[in-house]
């Protein structure tokens, strides 16, 4: 028989073990395809408003896809090869080689990968269309995605594969060659220690997970995150980290010692599923400290780019409240942008032709705007009715009603809008400006603000390839000291603003405008379209991407706990036997199985719920809390989570059970 026919033979003989193994390798295919296909697919990219950094951000993330699905994959091979231990021990005692039996895993792993890349693209390409279609949705692109196999990305998988059979070969070779004929039947002769507990460390364990939570609920506006910033960060990862350890290898522990000391031990079957678990702790240890940190990070990136696609949408508005604002330039000027504006696809809904005072700050601009150097040194003083004519325009209800002196600042962006209660009023002082660049040098004027809003009447100042700069420092003011200030002379500026129906579109437009725009150097340009595309697009990559991610990542972990289980389970079957031999039925049995692997499944997934709760809510939750939908948006990525886990749960105590009764 040769070793080709040996091999076929040997996938027909245990196709279930082999089953697992396809179905990883199968799963890895229709990921790295699924995400390759989107970086070739033409309707994808023509959809597009920036391309180039589309492919730029798609082939950094495929890069990840790729390293997580090669690691995904090699961890599987290496459950897989474990298992056959004795099976390649049978082999050598009848007089293959060591390069023979390598050579035939070799045979193995092209014939499954040949499989394995066939199905994956098959499947990969129906899945491409429709992610392609979610991708679309997300953009909010109404484009139509057609079910194309891209020879690009046929490539890139095979090529992936090509790779890991290499690999695969070299980790079958530095397995087989670095075990003794008699470990290779006696795999699993090392019997498990008990580890040894203690109630301490088990309350240190308890305690320090306690401090890591008192410090994430305490809020970032606490003392403790306030003046001691540091220490609390790593008071917290310490609590996190070495609290995660010892919960799983001092408190676990101690709980199954407590159980197996009471008086109910011996009634039930529960001194079956306990009896495993004390000796399978020492192993599991890493494992599941690992899977519970890694798998909180998870949820917490998919949770921030969610949060971040989520809020992106109102963001853009709220720092870009006007469709197309330009400072007024010549007469000619300005009509050639309206009939440009006038004749493209977009219908003018409104254009309004404020005015602004432009003056000069003397007292410290912190006070009035929150990270000011994120906005432009001067500050226009805008009157009341025409910041509420603007505010009217947009559909907004944020119109003020202003006397004497008073103000009220425009800090969007701030982290704490607020309206000033009456004696606690700050003052503002500012300078007019006789021309564009001169300073008075009398005349100051001391205006008291009565409210911060989180809000823009000019956006951004923009620009179709760099996106955006800065912003204009606002202070709206009343009409009659905006008419007194302009009567002593005090400079000003004009601008036009344009309100147009489908404004998230009009790149092409917007470029054309200020092209125009641009001729006067430092004139200001704003326009909604030149960021709702950068920012839309590259906020919508980023969740689908690290929704890639977390998918393989989660499998990888659930595959963590999967194959160490179906590993215990095989080295288990003897002692079921006895049982079975004993009077132990299958519905016991059955029992057994689930009661031990929710004890391993559950307290993991639990605590990862609990620490990416526990940040997302008080470091991010709490900040944009004028989004009620958010929360929601959390628990709903948390139960995905949790689905997978209950999925492997379930498939795993199914085949731990099979696995016991096949040979017993």
């Amino acid at each position: 028989m040769s070793l080709l026919e040996l091999t076929l033979r040997n996938v027909k003989r245990s196709f279930r073990l082999y089953s697992i193994y396809l179905f990883s390798m199968i799963t890895g295919v229709i990921i790295q395809y699924t995400f390759s296909s989107l970086m070739f697919n033409e309707d994808v990219l023509g959809a597009l408003q920036n391309r180039d950094n589309f492919q730029l951000g798609a082939a950094i993330a495929s890069a990840a896809v790729f390293l997580f699905v090669i690691l995904f994959i090699l961890y599987a091979n290496s459950f897989f090869m474990r298992q056959r231990k004795k099976e390649f021990g049978m082999y050598l005692l009848y007089g293959l080689t060591e390069r023979q039996v390598v050579r035939m895993l070799f045979y193995e792993t092209v014939v499954i990968g040949l499989i394995s890349l066939v199905a994956g693209v098959l499947l990969g390409g129906l899945l491409s269309k429709l992610f392609g279609m979610l991708l679309m949705r997300l953009m909010e692109y109404d484009t139509a995605i057609s079910l194309l196999f891209p020879v690009e990305a046929i490539a890139a998988t095979g090529g992936l594969f090509l790779l890991l059979a290499v690999i695969i070969g070299v980790q079958s070779y530095r397995m087989v060659n670095r075990l003794q004929l008699t470990e290779l039947f006696h795999a699993k002769a090392k019997a498990e220690k008990a580890v040894r507990v203690s109630a301490w460390l088990a309350i240190t364990a308890v305690v320090m997970l306690a401090v890591a939570f008192a410090l994430l609920y305490s809020g970032k506006g606490s003392v403790f995150w306030q003046e001691y910033a540091s220490a609390s960060l790593i008071a917290t990862a310490i609590g996190i980290v070495g609290g995660t350890y010892l919960f799983f290898r001092q408190f676990v522990g101690w709980i199954l010692q407590r159980i197996g000391r009471s008086g109910k031990y011996h009634e039930g079957n529960t001194v079956l599923w306990t009896s495993s678990l004390r000796f399978q702790i020492r192993g599991n240890t890493l494992n599941l400290s690992f899977i519970t940190l890694f798998g909180a990070a998870i949820m917490m990136l998919m949770c921030f780019m969610a949060i971040n696609y989520k809020v992106q949408f109102e963001a853009v508005g709220r720092n870009l409240p006007n469709d197309i604002a330009f400072q007024s330039l010549s007469t000619a000027e300005n009509e050639e942008i309206d009939g440009i504006i006038r004749s493209s696809a977009h219908n003018v809904e409104y254009r309004l032709q404020p005015k602004a005072l432009v003056t000069a700050p003397v007292t410290d601009r912190e006070m009035a705007f929150e990270n000011a150097e994120m906005f432009m040194p001067e500050v226009l003083l805008v009157a009341q009715s025409t910041f509420n004519e603007a505010v009217t325009a947009r559909g907004d209800d944020e119109q003020v009603k202003l006397k004497g002196n008073e103000a009220v600042t425009l800090s969007q962006g701030s982290d704490f809008p607020k309206a000033f209660a009456p004696g606690e009023t700050p003052r503002f002082t500012v300078k007019p400006l006789l021309g564009e660049e001169e300073t008075a040098s009398t005349g100051e004027t001391e205006f008291t603000l009565v409210e911060k809003k989180d809000y823009a009447y000019l956006g951004w100042s923009t620009n179709p390839a760099t996106s955006m700069d800065q912003k204009p420092a606002v202070l709206v003011v009343s009409d009659e000291e905006y008419e007194r200030l302009k009567q002593s002379g005090t400079a000003e500026r004009e601008f036009i603003i344009y309100g147009l129906s489908d404004a998230n579109s009009a790149v092409e437009l917007s470029i054309q405008v200020h092209s125009i725009v641009s001729r006067t150097e430092g004139a200001y340009y704003s326009s909604f379209a030149d960021v709702y595309s950068k920012q839309i697009e590259g906020s919508s990559l980023m969740l689908f991407s690290s929704g890639f991610l977390a998918l393989i990542a989660t499998f990888a972990l659930a595959s963590v706990i999967y194959f160490k289980q179906l590993r215990e389970a095989t080295d288990e079957q003897q002692q079921y036997a006895i049982l079975r031999k004993i009077g132990v039925d299958n519905r016991q049995i059955k029992s057994v199985i689930r009661k031990q692997l929710l004890f391993v499944f559950l307290p993991p997934l639990l605590l990862s719920v609990l620490y990416s709760w526990s940040i997302i809510k008080s470091y991010i939750l709490d900040s944009v809390s004028d989004f009620p939908e958010l929360p929601g948006l959390v628990w709903g990525i948390i139960g995905a989570y949790f689905a997978v886990y209950l999925l492997f749960y379930v498939s795993s105590a199914n085949l731990y059970y099979k696995i016991i009764s096949r040979r017993s």
